[in-house]
């Protein structure tokens, strides 16, 4: 037991003593009642480090008391997986949990479909990375994603003192927390960090009483506390300042919190994402360039990864700072989720729809439609919005040169009708 590290020693055994995610395992919750039901789905959980993803895997298998199967994404492979499937089929029910599914590949995701389709395994896959990118449509369409959140200061300061009452080891400690700013900083959030730096520290001293200050940690980690914590609020409001300034047209400034993400270690991805998002969010057809700029910036950094996406990074951020802006396009896909919404699935028009079969074509689909190439412009005024709408302009273009010329070409088509 002196050997296991004070992380695994305090592992939750049940869901009742989780720290956080409560929104997943409070009484009531999804996730709960399907555990408590013995009929879960294959799953995925997604969040940052040490906020709980093994853990729940573990409880999932205790309690559900089926065949557990463990892999790392990092060390294993398809030859793996299969072992397991083929020991899986000589079971009723089994789980088998890949921790780090996002550095699984193609070839290793696409191993696993068939014993999750056939029900031969219950996957959980456990992942830091947004498994919208890292998993494939496939398997992901055939499991369950549980977003699980950064574990907040309070659960942090009470993961410790509970460390510190009940670990039989920690006990012979008259260890005294006073201070805790350090040990959560420097740990990043991250409960597993969070303990086994407890640890360190307390067993670090000679002494059988100690007084637990931050000066104290930093002298035994011999370490800086991190100022920029990936899932605390100065990561969030860092990036807020980097998108508002490039928003705002201001590359200098710009570029500076990009060197502040930078210098945190940021992930590369999270800030490629939020560029290539930002180019049609804040940018649009004022510069349809800018688009094609971030999703090479996407591609180039995925390739190359620090330090020398730095400098692509800055290159897309500087240009995206300096070009025109407009959210036309967010403004209008906004317009037109709210229409949905209030008018609900209204017909398609009956010139538009597809007729492939003779019934179809007797019932009158694409009867009327006016194939726009055969009229002078390529255009023939006709109606393609469903009847109960018809009129409603959810594109305005933008006050800007690109997209006053769209409004110029749109003027000489709808001017009747989208008064542009």
């Amino acid at each position: 037991m002196a050997n296991t590290p004070l992380a695994e020693r305090m592992r939750p055994q049940t869901l009742d003593e989780l720290a956080g995610q409560e929104h997943l395992v409070s009484h009531g919750s999804i996730l709960r009642t399907a555990i408590e039901s013995g009929n879960i789905p294959s799953m995925i959980f997604w969040g940052p480090p040490g906020v709980g993803k093994t853990t729940i895997a573990n409880i999932i298998a205790n309690t559900l008391h089926v065949p557990f199967y463990q892999l790392s994404a990092i060390s294993s492979g398809v030859k793996e997986v299969r072992e397991v499937i083929e020991q899986a089929k000589q079971q009723a029910k089994a789980i088998l949990f890949i921790d780090e599914i996002h550095r699984f590949n193609k070839s290793q995701q696409d191993a696993l479909l068939g014993a999750v389709e056939k029900g031969i395994i219950t996957l959980i896959g456990a992942t830091t990375e947004n498994p919208s990118f890292e998993v494939n449509s496939a398997l992901l369409s055939r499991s369950q994603v549980y977003v699980l959140k950064a574990l907040g200061e309070n659960d942090l300061v009470k993961l410790l003192k509970h460390a510190l009452q009940k670990d039989e080891i920690l006990q012979h400690y008259r260890a005294e927390l006073k201070e805790t700013a350090a040990l959560i900083n420097i740990s990043g959030g991250d409960a597993r960090k969070l303990l086994n730096l407890l640890e360190l520290v307390v067993t670090a001293n000679n002494k059988k009483e100690l007084v637990i200050t931050d000066e104290y940690v930093m002298e035994v980690a011999q370490k800086r506390i991190a100022i920029y914590d990936k899932q605390g609020e100065q990561h969030y409001d860092i990036i807020s300042a980097f998108i508002k300034s490039i928003r705002g047209s201001d590359p200098n400034a710009a570029v500076y919190w990009l060197a502040r993400m930078i210098d945190a270690g940021e992930d590369v991805k999270f800030i490629a994402r939020r560029l290539l998002i930002l180019a049609s969010e804040d940018i649009g057809n004022a510069n349809p360039n800018a688009l094609l700029l971030a999703n090479a910036t996407f591609d180039a950094v995925n390739k190359i990864g620090f330090p020398e996406s730095s400098l692509i990074l800055s290159q897309c951020t500087i240009y995206l700072a300096s070009s025109a802006k407009s959210n036309a396009a967010t403004t209008a896909i906004g317009a037109a989720m709210n229409a949905v919404a209030q008018h609900g699935d209204l017909p398609v028009p009956l010139h538009l729809r597809n007729a492939p079969t003779k019934l179809m074509k007797d019932l009158g689909y694409k009867k009327g439609y006016q194939y726009s190439h055969d009229y002078d412009n390529n255009f023939s005024a006709q109606e393609y919005l469903p009847e109960k709408i018809s009129g409603s302009a959810f594109f305005e273009p933008g006050k800007n040169a690109r997209e006053e010329e769209l409004r110029k070409f749109l003027k000489t088509r709808w001017k009747d009708k989208y008064n542009y």
